[in-house]
């Protein structure tokens, strides 16, 4: 028991300040996230929603491609895909190259994903709200966008919500893969301390408990803010 304690304390002899660090990174990526993903995903609905056929089909490629990708590959294509197309670019117009930030490229691949899934989240929340709603908003000479802002987004909210956080919870475990780009997130540092101490099943089993953590603390808050949308509805 007290080898195991040294092995999570602080400091040199210990892992404690390397997992800690790591899982502020995880938490960081996925709130990071989570907003260019939420966005996307909602722009994405739009487009496949929209009238003008070039921007519907446009999005539809854009959902079928993502989703149908493994995540890992998705990670892959925009971190070293990313850098080659960044570093042309920078050595046509500088005349120098830079190394893409593994944090970005998590961030952005993570965005791609969540957001192709999301979509149909927000399609399905799209189709719950009764046309009458567009149609009174715009006889009250409410424009497009804030009859959006001020009537559709707010049902839109309450009918994606349980689809939406369901999508979180799996996008906060699917931060793990950008560990195989060498970003120190709570995978990596845990990955790093069981070769370095060869106690795979102890930090192994820190990564679960974490992940566990994690995720019962998220499930905790989208119960309270589902609360919250939802504060004021009629229950029959």
């Amino acid at each position: 028991m007290t080898d195991y304690l040294t092995l999570l304390s602080y400091g040199p002899d210990g892992w404690g300040d390397e997992i800690v660090s790591g899982i502020l990174i995880t938490v960081s990526l996925g709130i990071a996230t989570l907003p260019f993903g939420l966005v996307l995903g909602f722009f994405l609905a739009l487009g496949i929603n929209s009238k003008e056929k070039t921007i519907q089909t446009s999005a539809k490629i854009f959902t079928t491609i993502f989703r149908g990708l493994p995540e890992l590959l998705t990670l892959f294509i925009v971190y070293y895909g990313g850098q080659i197309l960044i570093n042309l670019l920078f050595q046509k117009v500088l005349g120098t190259q830079i190394e893409v930030n593994s944090f970005v490229a998590g961030m952005i691949a993570l965005s791609f994903v969540f957001a192709s899934y999301s979509s149909e989240v927000f399609l399905s929340a799209f189709k719950g709200i009764n046309q009458g709603q567009y149609e009174g908003a715009f006889a009250l000479g409410l424009s497009w966008g804030r009859t959006m802002r001020l009537v559709i987004i707010p049902q839109l909210i309450k009918l994606a919500l349980p689809g939406l956080s369901n999508l979180w919870l799996i996008m906060l475990k699917e931060t793990s893969l950008v560990s195989v780009i060498g970003l120190a997130d709570t995978m990596r540092q845990t990955g790093l301390a069981a070769r370095n101490t060869k106690e795979a099943f102890l930090f192994f089993s820190i990564a679960c408990l974490i992940y566990l953590i994690l995720t019962f603390i998220s499930s905790v808050g989208l119960e309270w803010i589902e609360k919250r949308v939802r504060r004021g509805e009629v229950r029959t």
